[in-house]
């Protein structure tokens, strides 16, 4: 079914688009992409695939490449398009605009040049990660890829080894054995862990551990695709047995021992083992 054509008032707007499956993707989406008078794209191969999913005809109007290497020829272009009260939409190449995205410079131009930007929502790797990773999600911080340079990725992740809170990274397949070796090195081979790849695709696939069992993993059986990694956070709080007796009992009264287990050295940056430990010999004291 074709997308509605609507009406849209003049602007710069951040179309999401699916991360994998085609129909992640909203009705809104569809209908700013059927309506606006101007496409830019990172990717335009892609969003002209998508397009043609969803029976989205571009007709006669211009679908522009925006990305890292060219973005600065082509900013004012797409400026001169919102200048003459044209609607321009941007997409990523997958998942929301300006999140490891090109886009960001765009967006600050248009906003900064008094043109109205707004956001269509909808797909995000960070988040659907988060969703199905099993780490804490009250608190996270999203730090993008890690420098290639084995210096400088020490260093970043020196940067982020006391925030408490779940760190994020996107890693290539290439790189993500010694990502995870350099991790359990400096933020502590004990910490927990979730590597999600290929998110909503065919072959999606989540491993959790530890680093040091992820690196592992991943030197016996490389992973391939897209990858975001999901690391607990330490174990800045000073957590003694008693109190984590308490929380264990509280947690075992609604969860399994392994579930108690996993939620709570996830969440206070323990040895899974210490706790598990803990938790059958609580669960066998109680009968």
């Amino acid at each position: 079914m074709n997308a509605e054509s609507v009406k849209l008032a003049a602007g710069l707007y951040l179309v999401a688009v699916p991360i994998g499956t085609a129909r992640d993707i909203t009705l809104r989406a569809l209908d700013v992409l059927a309506s606006a008078d101007v496409l830019a794209a990172e990717d335009t191969r892609s969003l002209r695939r998508l397009m043609d999913i969803h029976a989205i005809p571009l007709g006669d109007r211009p679908l522009l490449a925006y990305h890292d290497h060219n973005g600065d020829r082509m900013r004012p272009r797409l400026l001169q398009e919102l200048e003459a009260g044209k609607t321009v939409a941007y997409a990523s190449e997958a998942g929301t605009p300006l999140i490891a995205d090109p886009g960001y410079d765009l967006a600050r131009h248009a906003r900064d040049a008094g043109y109205a930007v707004t956001s269509a929502p909808g797909a995000s790797a960070v988040i659907t990660a988060l969703t199905l990773g099993g780490l804490p999600t009250d608190k996270f911080l999203f730090a993008g890829f890690l420098p290639n340079a084995a210096g400088a990725r020490r260093s970043a992740l020196l940067e982020v080894k006391e925030i408490p809170a779940t760190l994020v990274f996107y890693e290539s397949p290439k790189r993500i054995a010694a990502t995870l070796e350099a991790a359990a090195d400096i933020l502590g081979s004990d910490r927990p862990a979730a590597l999600c790849r290929e998110l909503t695709k065919k072959f999606e696939e989540v491993r959790r551990g530890t680093l040091t069992e992820l690196a592992a993993s991943c030197r016996d059986t490389p992973p391939k695709g897209e990858i975001v990694l999901l690391i607990g956070r330490g174990s800045s709080e000073n957590v003694n047995d008693n109190d984590l007796e308490t929380r264990l009992r509280a947690a075992l009264a609604e969860q399994t021992v392994r579930d108690a287990a996993d939620q709570l050295a996830a969440e206070f940056g323990l040895p899974r083992r210490k706790v598990y430990q803990m938790a059958l010999k609580l669960e066998k004291e109680g009968g």
